[in-house]
């Protein structure tokens, strides 16, 4: 009867949030500093994504960034490469084979983007959670000192928290600016006076505060109730996901640890240390739940209690479902296969579409409002807009020519058309047809651009002549 009791208080936890109480009210976490192995490991990894991020806008191609998303200006260079709006579909289909990947990674390996990669995760573990140990303590002191009244004790190290928090926050603030508007002028900016710069300096600092009020104040909330990534696992993860878990089959019924025993029931000694550490509040005992973001804190964890009483590693593990259950090994399920051919597919047609991408662009249309002109010599003219677009850090000299007509192309006021740099310029042109070619209303002209004698591409148009019909 008492079994039965505990298993029905323990099922409740799927009926709530670990870090709202039944009120509505956010229940506040303290974890405790985790240790070991994977920590480490993640901490490692966290020093490495951070030193990039900070790294990267110095980088520079041809005196330009490698990377850029300047969308004031929508302008956009990766990896050393210009992209311009009109680019902007192969950022949309980047975006989709971004999202399947993660959907794929998250069926295969449940939540480990969360625990390891996630900005949220790297900039609030790594420097944030350090932060609050430095100035408040391990868990049972911030306990103490958030119950204790506001005294100078309280108020020292609440505000050399914020203080701190927040110049970290600033000086993120700039580095994800370092990627809009580029390291040079960034530099520009901090080195001249801030009166010159008022509204630019008003716009980091508001960024800062929602980023330090996001990592100080929201934490495990931004995880667990903003991000939608918890409801789609649910959705994603099936028993061969390989997930962070509890292994029940050996670790249960549980019991306190007591020196010298032979025991006879299951390995987990009910310490709570999995629970203490978890930054959203969960008891991984109780199985996959939302709130889990795969951080590996209760892996090591359980392992130093293992370690500590003599029993095995490897309570909580990286596991799947039915490798726990009925010891199956890990498969690759259909599910699986379809997730990586629709990959595969989306990256190699964005691949073709990069590979096939020109370094110049453009655009040749009607004068709008203009009908045909009839020219002496029995020869029709039309009136065209052009706009050409250079991807490149050099500049460009290009020439159209007729490619499925006998005609001619002349540009108003210019011999070639100049591209600048990293620029794009626009003209007007005239194409000249003989009247006998012209045999309907509509002619298909194709336009050949050259730069030299390569041909760069072909570009399709039409000829609007006198003629209702042939």
């Amino acid at each position: 009867m008492k079994s039965d009791a505990k298993s029905a208080q323990s099922a409740t936890f799927r009926d709530k949030v670990a870090t709202v109480d039944q009120k509505g009210h956010r229940i506040w976490l303290f974890p405790q500093k985790p240790k070991g192995k994977l920590y480490n490991w993640r901490t490692y990894l966290s020093f490495f994504y951070v030193a990039v991020f900070f790294i990267l806008p110095w980088l520079k191609v041809d005196d330009h960034p490698i990377f850029l998303v300047n969308i004031l200006e929508r302008r956009f260079i990766l990896f050393g490469q210009i992209f311009w709006p009109q680019d902007f579909f192969i950022f949309a289909l980047g975006m989709i084979v971004f999202i399947v990947f993660i959907a794929l990674f998250t069926v295969v390996f449940g939540r480990v983007f969360c625990g390891w990669v996630c900005p949220q995760t790297v900039f609030g573990e790594l420097i944030f959670r350090k932060i609050e140990f430095f100035f408040e303590g391990d868990a049972a002191q911030q306990r103490m000192l958030q119950a204790a009244p506001w005294n100078g004790n309280k108020i020292m190290r609440k505000s050399g928290k914020w203080a701190v928090g927040w110049i970290f926050s600033f000086t993120i603030a700039n580095g994800f600016l370092a990627y809009i508007i580029g390291i040079d002028d960034l530099l520009k900016i901090m080195t001249e006076a801030p009166s010159k710069h008022i509204g630019g300096l008003l716009s980091i600092s508001m960024f800062s505060t929602v980023f330090f009020f996001v990592h100080i104040w929201m934490r495990e909330q931004v995880c667990t109730l903003i991000c939608p990534f918890g409801r789609m696992q649910g959705a994603l993860l099936d028993k061969d996901s390989i997930i962070v878990a509890y292994d029940y089959k050996r670790g249960d019924p549980r019991g306190k640890f007591h020196k010298n025993e032979e025991r006879s029931i299951g390995d987990c000694i009910d310490c709570g240390a999995c629970v203490r550490v978890c930054p959203t509040g969960i008891d991984i005992r109780n199985g996959t739940q939302l709130e889990c973001v795969n951080c590996t804190a209760c892996i090591d964890a359980c392992n130093h209690m293992m370690d500590s009483v003599g029993l095995p590693r490897g309570l909580v593990r990286y596991d799947s479902e039915n490798a726990i259950a009925i010891k199956q090994p890990h498969l690759f399920t259909w599910r699986m296969k379809g997730y990586t051919t629709v990959m595969c597919i989306l990256l190699g047609v964005l691949v073709w579409l990069l590979a096939s991408r020109t370094d110049v662009g453009i655009t040749v249309l009607r004068t709008p409002g203009q009908l045909y002109q009839e020219q002496p010599n029995h020869t029709i003219s039309n009136l065209y807009n052009y706009k050409v677009l250079n991807k490149t850090f050099h500049q460009k000299e290009v020439t159209l020519r007729p490619e499925n007509f006998k005609g001619t192309i002349t540009l108003v006021g210019e011999e070639k058309i100049i591209i600048p740099k990293d620029g794009a310029t626009a003209g007007t042109m005239f194409i000249y047809l003989d009247s006998t070619d012209v045999t309907k209303r509509k002619t298909q002209l194709k336009i050949g651009m050259y730069e030299g004698d390569k041909k760069i591409k072909t570009i399709t148009t039409n000829f609007l002549g006198p003629f209702s019909g042939s």
